[in-house]
């Protein structure tokens, strides 16, 4: 949390604020930071679950 509902949502790959829909996000309220890392760990699951299949 930056300050009071305000968060950013970090790539824990690259140790930067992560982007969203050409976004940087950062400086958002709570239940967006929610949704977004939700969408983003989604994203991320199914880049691993083809990279997998691709090997």
């Amino acid at each position: 949390m930056d300050e009071p509902n305000s968060w950013t949502v970090f790539d824990i790959f690259a140790g930067q604020p992560a982007k969203f829909e050409k976004k940087m996000m950062v400086g958002i309220k709570t239940r967006r930071a929610e949704k977004i890392v939700g969408e983003l760990n989604i994203q991320d699951a199914k880049r691993r679950e083809e990279a997998g299949r691709e090997s």
